[in-house]
């Protein structure tokens, strides 16, 4: 009798194992299938959560390619700028320049041109002291030596004598005060210098006036030159 109460306690125990086991065996099917629909529901999101990040990155891309683009664009033109101010410098300095250069040379013009005065008087003293025999040796050796002094200054400083006798007629230096038939002197030549001219570095002071030879072989000279 005992031994049929064991034996039935057995297969009840059996039973209720089984069934556990056929319990666990659905809840952990179920579980299964809950995390895949889980899975399946949740990968179509994250495949648009990461087009929506690659879209957004293109964007950025896009914003950062078009502010280069204009960075670059205005450093161009900023450089075009800068090379036309340098340009517009370098111009203003080269002027300046130049201005400085012709204030050098040529701030004597006027005081020159008055000295060239005293120069005349002193020629014409010398000239008419060499024809008389009552002037003062001494005396035109003074003369002669504040010609020679005066002169001397003004060719340091660029002050320089131009027409002479026997050169050839140069309208942009001499001017022609008369003709004279000469069959002795090539035609055009200077035979006469009436008054001295004078060049400040390469730039006319006044022309010299002079008398210029025709032989009547060429044409006649401009004496309106």
């Amino acid at each position: 009798m005992a031994d049929k109460k064991a034996q039935a306690n057995a297969e009840q125990y059996q039973q209720q194992a089984e069934q556990a086991a056929k319990q666990q065996a659905a809840d952990e099917q179920a579980h299964a299938e809950a995390e895949q629909t889980v899975s399946d529901e949740g990968q179509p999101e994250t495949q648009k959560q990461t087009a929506a990040a690659a879209d957004s990155e293109l964007e950025r891309i896009a914003e950062l390619e078009l502010a280069l683009s204009k960075a670059e664009a205005k450093a161009n033109e900023q450089k075009e700028s800068v090379l036309r101010i340098q340009a517009e410098m370098e111009n203003v300095r080269r002027r300046a320049s130049q201005d400085v250069e012709k204030a050098h040379k040529f701030a004597l013009e006027k005081f020159a041109n008055e000295l060239l005065t005293s120069v005349d008087n002193l020629e014409r003293a010398m000239q008419a002291a060499e024809g008389s025999e009552t002037v003062d040796q001494s005396f035109l050796e003074g003369i002669e030596l504040t010609y020679k002094s005066l002169t001397s200054t003004l060719e340091k400083f660029g002050v320089k004598p131009v027409g002479q006798e026997g050169e050839v007629f140069n309208p942009d230096q001499h001017q022609a005060m008369s003709m004279q038939e000469s069959p002795e002197h090539d035609n055009n030549t200077i035979i006469a210098v009436m008054q001295k001219g004078y060049m400040l570095n390469e730039r006319l002071l006044r022309p010299a006036m002079v008398m210029v030879a025709r032989n009547g072989n060429t044409n006649k000279v401009d004496t309106d030159a």
